[in-house]
């Protein structure tokens, strides 16, 4: 879908972007992570030519981006950052609908798809459309900032930073809708984050940059399990390590047949937090639901201990 090969950028002679090479698969989250001016934004700018390389390519489904103007190119991507970024003086609808706008859709494909991407996004068209952003939450705010990256119904989309802004529980929700929206239109994108913990989260593969360099690319399993470098090491944080690899799995993937009390958990419920549970409420299993609320097996504390890798 997307290959970068040997992605180069240079200012004055130095080199904040260098020789970069990593290929995302159609349909997958690929999460760039970094400490501040190690290159990632720059490296993903570079995909839609907000920033010209210095060196190498990019190729989009075999098709190299330098042969497409880049106003055409960024059409057909979606775009969204920190803070939103929506026009003040449009309203939601108006933002939303920009994209589409501007490639010359009829008005009532643009309002079809407004009412579209606000209903899946849990907000009611005959409430929101009319509102300009300033009325809005944060939280909301961000969502129409990526209902607008994706209103053209764009195969790639670019998020930069996008839920760094937010307060942690908004943060969450906003991460979760994301991979709601992504596993329905099986969007290929491109994260921009500092934060590894949300790398993990949301990434199908983690590319780890520190000084304009490729460190590690790989699924967060391998990330969390063989660090290539003690920097990737330390961004996962050795005495995170365990917990982070409960947040991988979730307890449905590993419930069993045996008696347990209280009240069920979701089996969509990740370890790391079914732990934590066992933990606050002082008990050795977890009846496991689905998603009808039927009881469909449990989890042990000591099954998550073993799974974190911690002594028995």
């Amino acid at each position: 879908m997307i290959e970068i090969d040997q992605l180069t950028k240079t200012y004055d002679g130095v080199a904040v972007v260098d020789d970069v090479s990593l290929h995302v698969a159609e349909g997958e989250i690929a999460v760039i992570v970094g400490t501040s001016g190690s290159g990632k934004t720059t490296l993903m700018r570079m995909i839609n030519r907000l920033v010209e390389p210095t060196a190498g390519s990019v190729t989009i489904d075999g098709v190299d981006t330098r042969s497409t103007p880049p106003y055409e190119l960024r059409r057909r991507m979606g775009y969204a950052i920190q803070g939103h970024g929506l026009f003040p003086h449009r309203t939601v609808a108006q933002n939303i609908g920009t994209v589409p706008q501007l490639l010359g859709w009829p008005r009532g494909r643009i309002d079809d798809r407004v009412d579209e991407l606000l209903d899946l996004f849990q907000l009611d068209p005959a409430l929101y459309r009319q509102r300009m952003p300033a009325e809005l939450s944060g939280g909301q705010q961000q969502r129409v900032g990526v209902a607008r990256a994706l209103a053209a119904e764009p195969k790639v989309l670019l998020m930069d930073e996008p839920f760094g802004a937010l307060d942690p529980i908004i943060r969450a929700k906003a991460q979760d809708d994301l991979l709601a929206i992504q596993k329905q239109f099986k969007t290929t994108i491109i994260l921009v984050t500092h934060d590894m913990e949300e790398a993990i989260r949301l990434g199908d593969h983690i590319a780890v940059m520190d000084q304009g360099a490729l460190l590690q690319y790989a699924p967060p399993e391998e990330i969390i399990a063989r660090p290539a470098t003690p920097f990737v090491g330390e961004l996962i944080g050795a005495g995170e390590r365990p917990f982070r690899l409960l947040s991988l799995s979730t307890v449905g993937e590993i419930c069993h047949d045996g008696p347990s009390e209280g009240d069920p958990v979701s089996a969509e419920m990740t370890l790391r937090d079914a732990y934590a549970e066992c933990l606050w409420s002082r008990r050795s299993s977890l009846p496991v639901a689905d998603a009808t609320g039927k009881v469909i097996g449990m989890v042990t504390l000591t099954d998550l201990e073993r799974r974190a890798g911690r002594p028995q």
